[in-house]
């Protein structure tokens, strides 16, 4: 959600010091409650979902996941590698596209989301880095930390960033936000409906619930593993890296290469995140065909000169 008055102008770094995560789970930064409400009513509607519709039917469920696919690809390709990272520029066309599918994620404007990842990788593994599982749990580095901990002040992790081209999505949030919850009426009302026929109101229903709440629960916790379970490496001393490969993730990230972690922190000056043949990555091969096509430029690639000189 659009970050609060008070982390405009405090770093999350120095939030880390009044030690949040010590607060009661429900108790949001001052201007941060409507991330917490947003929180809680996707998961409520979620699970509501799928108690009343556990099998919501293939349509249903395969556009479910189409919208998804496309929206992580957003969120990788544009959010994560080009804006967080500059590892490839995007055309403005292909890159308002990546941000509007990123958005119907529930990813949350781009100005906020490179400010904090940003920040992550400035501060990794340091009592500074407050969205890290060292300093306040598994639970606080999933989500908790995302309505009690601020955001990082983007003047100061991405000033670059905030022009027009980007100021807009962060007043679009809200309506998009709305959009991306009731997307599955129009797609409900679709399926549903007979040839000259009214629409049925459980297959609306269904598909309310699965192509909007549920499948924003899904994304969130999607990229909310990345920060908690990749970064959980037991015995490691404080400064010393925990970042982590985490193959099965891929699974739930249709292997568009955010699980492997460890390689992004390795090189997060790589467009590419899959390194070996068996990494599959799917966001590089979407980088690859975008190149190929004149919407993406300046790619930068990984030098894996030194896997190759250190298995001869």
């Amino acid at each position: 959600m659009t970050p609060s008055p008070e982390a405009l102008t405090i770093d999350a770094s120095e939030i880390a010091k009044l030690q949040p995560w010590r607060r009661p789970w429900w108790q949001s930064a001052r201007g941060d409650e409507p991330t917490f409400g947003w929180m809680v009513l996707i998961h409520v509607t979620a699970v509501l979902g799928m108690i009343l519709f556990p099998l919501p039917g293939w349509r249903i469920a395969l556009t479910a996941w189409a919208i998804y696919f496309l929206g992580g690809l957003g969120t990788t390709v544009c959010f994560h590698r080009a804006l967080a990272h500059k590892t490839l520029k995007l055309h403005p066309v292909a890159r308002d596209v990546l941000v509007f599918l990123a958005m119907m994620n529930g990813s949350g404007s781009p100005l906020s989301w490179v400010a904090n990842h940003r920040l992550h990788h400035a501060k990794s593994d340091t009592p500074e880095d407050i969205s890290s599982p060292r300093i306040g749990g598994f639970w606080w580095s999933h989500l908790r930390w995302l309505w009690q901990a601020g955001a990082a002040p983007v003047q100061k992790y991405c000033k670059e960033l905030s022009t027009p081209a980007y100021r807009k999505w962060t007043r679009l949030q809200i309506p998009l936000f709305a959009v991306a919850f009731f997307l599955g009426l129009p797609f409900g009302l679709y399926f549903a409906a007979p040839s000259g026929g009214h629409a049925a109101a459980h297959p609306v229903l269904a598909a309310l619930f699965w192509i909007g709440p549920i499948r924003l629960v899904w994304a969130l916790h999607a990229q909310c593993f990345v920060n908690s379970i990749c970064h959980l490496r037991p015995g490691v001393a404080m400064g010393e890296p925990t970042a982590r490969n985490v193959p099965w993730l891929g699974v739930m990230h249709a292997f568009q290469g955010e699980q492997w972690h460890q390689n992004h922190h390795d090189r997060p000056g790589s467009a590419r995140l899959g390194f070996q043949p068996g990494q599959l990555d799917v966001g590089w091969l979407t980088i690859l065909a975008l190149e190929k096509v004149g919407l993406a430029k300046d790619v930068r690639r990984p030098d894996l000169r030194e896997e190759v000189e250190a298995a001869a």
